[in-house]
């Protein structure tokens, strides 16, 4: 979607080609913010964007991003901050192995490293690249120095103009974090989604990294529902589970005093790990086949709580 949305950016009529928009997104004076994000909604989504009356659900998140930016939610959007806060929150037991906290890809350890691990960014979305085989990564110099540039030019930048004025990603100190590699159910990834509405879960999405990737949506009911928040997921049905319930169980503990947000699990065999918070899902540029659930998902959502 992103990839999408950066092209679509770029190419929009008044934008300056690259290599400038970066620094044409990154120097915009945030009164300009308002302006500039209905002409990117306008160019994304074919609608008009009302910020003083949102009624969507898209339009909401947009609000949200302009409007409902607080140092909290920097806080546990960085992927390395969030992890103390989980663990006051509901346990240490939920968190990921941490295997290394660094400010450069140089400064990576990779002696220390398991054969199998995951290096993300903490200041962006999908920053990250999985190395499934150590030795054959560092023996092959061209994969290696092609990620490590990739890395670079990441800690080098800022991820919200890029995503469309998600500010909470703005003051985030770039570091990496490196995890293991967690084998999901029948050795497929797997990730449990809660959408909490105001502090409360309304709706939990499995999904299933399978070629093609596979979901199922439920409702607060754990009724399956006929839709699915990311078109390119194909429905299917799967099963609910002890370890759905135990994610939408501790989503609301964390959702509390949100008005919006996303709580991301990775499902393993036996257990559930936290995986991020996410306050503005899709950045608020969701491509729902039925129109009528953007409607539905905004009266839903109660800005004003």
């Amino acid at each position: 979607m992103f990839a999408k949305f950066k092209k679509l950016i770029l190419h929009n009529k008044g934008i300056p080609e690259p290599p400038y928009e970066y620094n044409f997104l990154l120097n915009l004076p945030e009164s300009e913010y308002p302006q500039y994000l209905k002409k990117i909604f306008k160019t994304v989504t074919g609608d008009d964007l009302n910020l003083k009356n949102p009624k969507t659900f898209n339009e909401k998140i947009q609000w949200l991003k302009l409007y409902d930016t607080t140092s909290l939610k920097s806080r546990l959007t960085d992927k390395v901050l969030v992890r103390e806060w989980i663990k006051n929150k509901i346990g240490d037991e939920y968190l990921k192995p941490c295997l290394q906290v660094c400010s450069s890809f140089n400064d990576i350890n990779f002696d220390n490293l398991p054969n199998a691990f995951i290096i993300k960014c903490n200041h962006g979305c999908k920053w990250q690249f999985k190395i499934k085989d150590k030795e054959k990564f560092l023996k092959n110099k061209n994969m290696y120095n092609s990620i490590k540039m990739i890395f670079s030019e990441w800690l080098e930048q800022t991820f919200f103009p890029w995503a469309g004025f998600e500010m909470q990603y703005k003051d985030i100190k770039p570091q990496l974090i490196i995890e293991p590699f967690l084998a999901g159910i029948n050795d497929t990834p797997e990730e449990i989604e809660i959408y909490c509405f105001n502090g409360q879960p309304k709706f939990s999405q499995k999904i299933t990294y399978s070629i093609p990737a596979t979901s199922t949506v439920y409702d607060e009911n754990l009724k399956e529902t006929d839709f699915t928040f990311n078109r390119n997921y194909i429905k299917t049905h799967l099963d609910i589970d002890d370890n759905l319930k135990k994610a939408i169980k501790l989503s609301e503990k964390l959702a509390e005093g949100f008005k919006l947000v996303r709580i991301d699990w990775f499902n393993c065999k036996d257990k559930i790990y936290f995986n991020e918070m996410t306050f503005t899902p899709f950045s608020g540029f969701f491509d729902f086949a039925d129109s009528e659930m953007n409607k539905k998902l905004g009266d839903m959502l109660d800005l004003k709580k």
